[in-house]
Parts: structure tokens; sequence; C-alpha cells
């Protein structure tokens, strides 16, 4: 079941960010069999990243739940904000998808 995980990060938090990326992008790609998408959020300007939206595909939400907990964005403070929704995938890649 895909799931929509929704994140703002802290106040000033550019350098915890910064400081962790590497590790995140490795906790990403060791669960990519997962990922249906990933990407950072930005501010207006499109200079400062705020936050994140990652879609991924568990069986359930205790997994989720897992994963977040994992992850060394999480394990390092950066979020103000996490929010995790089930997500209904209506389209993709520009394509009506059945529902």
């Amino acid at each position: 079941m895909p799931f929509a995980i929704y994140t703002r990060d802290r106040p000033g938090a550019q350098a915890v960010r910064a400081e962790h990326r590497a590790a995140h992008y490795a906790y990403l790609q060791a669960h990519c069999a997962h990922l249906i998408a990933s990407g950072g959020l930005q501010d207006e300007g499109g200079e400062v990243m705020i936050g994140g939206l990652i879609i991924i595909d568990f069986d359930t939400r205790a997994e989720v739940d897992r994963f977040v907990a994992g992850d060394p964005f999480t394990q390092a403070g950066l979020f103000e904000q996490l929010e995790v929704v089930p997500w209904k995938m209506a389209f993709f890649d520009g394509a009506r998808v059945a529902s």
C-alpha cells in the first residue's frame, strides 16, 4: 500500500540537512525497491530546502513507521513536522492509472 511521507524542517536547520544528506540518500537507495518517488521541498525562491515528500510502498503502516524512524534525517532531529498518510495513485508519468 502506498504512503506519502510529508516533512517540514525545523527553522534554521539547513546545516543539519547538509550534514546528513549523504546518509539520507544512501538510506533511500537501500530502500529503493519500495520507493515510488522522493524529493525535497524548496522555499518560494527555490534556493533553500524546507522539507521533503516521499511516496513509498509498504504492506503496513508499521513498516512505514520503521522506515521513517530509521531515516538519518529523522534520527538527526531535522523535522519540525512529519505526517504519514495512505496515498492512492490517480495519475503517473502524465497518464491516468487504473483505480
